[in-house]
């Protein structure tokens, strides 16, 4: 499914296709990204019945030593059953921080504009996914839904088998449930 334009206003939609596809697969795994929590409640009041992680923004993305994510969000989303994950971005990390300090381009940062070719919610749900596995709060070698989004809300969503970021190279992406044909949001 295509979208016309990235956004917010996709939300919904993402959503009840990627719990079609949960259903379709027999998924038990969706790693969904929410700085606020607004999309992963959005998840949560259509779906019961599947495991979810919640990765945020790192501590600092925003403003420095502040959570985008306030405290009592983060609890009624794990109250709820969701693993809420904060931690540093797979595609940032120190390769940023040394671009900012000294100019250039680093591998990490050719990856993730290289996935930013299908669109930024597409590269975050590859990034997630990732990030989800290296914590521990998905299992290795299982398909699942990832869903991202291009700032705020969500507008991609795929069926995603990920590796570990020491072998991120034998992630696969299975099916693209949906993303924006046009990649700047409106």
């Amino acid at each position: 499914m295509f979208w016309s334009d990235a956004g917010s206003h996709n939300t919904d939609a993402t959503i009840d296709l990627a719990l079609k596809k949960v259903e379709e697969l027999g998924i038990k795994y969706m790693v969904v990204a929410s700085h606020s929590g607004a999309t992963v409640k959005k998840v949560l009041s259509a779906e019961k019945n599947i495991n979810i992680v919640c990765v945020t923004h790192h501590s600092g993305f925003k403003n420095p030593g502040e959570n985008e994510m306030d405290d009592a969000t983060r609890k009624i989303l794990q109250q709820d059953g969701v693993q809420v994950l904060t931690t540093t971005h797979l595609f940032a990390g120190v390769d940023r921080a040394i671009r900012n300090q000294f100019g250039g381009v680093y591998p990490a940062e050719i990856m993730a504009q290289t996935l930013r070719i299908f669109g930024q919610g597409i590269k975050v749900a590859v990034e997630i996914s990732t990030m989800a596995l290296d914590a521990g709060l998905i299992p290795i070698n299982e398909e699942i839904i990832a869903i991202g989004g291009s700032g705020n809300g969500a507008d991609s969503a795929i069926v995603i088998e990920p590796a570990h970021s020491n072998h991120f190279f034998q992630t696969q992406v299975k099916e693209i449930i949906c993303m924006p044909r046009n990649k700047k949001p409106v």
